[in-house]
């Protein structure tokens, strides 16, 4: 690789972890869930759009590296690495394995409707696996509880941020194709 498209690399994979740290601070808290709803999924599903399955695994490792060394960057501006063993660090692990998937299932074609689906049926499901088995575990609860705490009130927003990710992930990649 040449020192030039290193150096885009590297600035892409920045920019979108710091797209993710600025969109972890939009968050709003549900009183029934220790999960709040946060504008950190859209991001990171635009990441994965826009990045290659490896740079998106690069970008994810180091925001969660990040938020585990004690830099305020996980949801709500909350940091340190026992966040990773609480009620909803396995959002946050399943997020390593997740958007690397959506990165790698987006093709190599821009197709907002193959964005959406990979993003849909992968990252959420993975996702959801994620946080719905931490939270049960830590919080010794039912799987069926934890379904309603964990994964159901979020369907309809994550749907939601799926759709306008692909969106933008379209948008973005769109542009810089056109820029060479």
């Amino acid at each position: 690789m040449h020192e030039k498209n290193r150096v885009q690399v590297m600035t892409k994979i920045a920019l979108c972890v710091a797209f993710c740290c600025v969109s972890a601070y939009i968050s709003v808290p549900l009183p029934f869930s220790p999960a709040p709803i946060t504008a950190l999924t859209l991001a990171m599903s635009v990441m994965a759009f826009v990045l290659t399955p490896k740079q998106t695994l690069v970008a994810m490792l180091i925001y969660v590296g990040m938020g585990s060394i004690g830099l305020p960057v996980f949801v709500g501006g909350t940091a340190g690495f026992g966040r990773l063993f609480g009620p909803t660090g396995g959002y946050i692990t399943s997020w390593i394995i997740a958007y690397p998937l959506v990165s790698l299932l987006k093709g190599s074609t821009i197709s907002f409707r193959r964005y959406a689906l990979a993003d849909i049926f992968v990252g959420m499901t993975v996702t959801y696996a994620g946080g719905l088995a931490q939270m049960c575990a830590i919080m010794d609860i039912s799987l069926a509880q934890g379904f309603v705490m964990a994964v159901l009130p979020f369907i309809p927003g994550d749907i939601f941020k799926c759709v306008v990710g692909a969106f933008l992930g379209v948008k973005v990649n769109r542009m810089l194709a056109a820029r060479g």
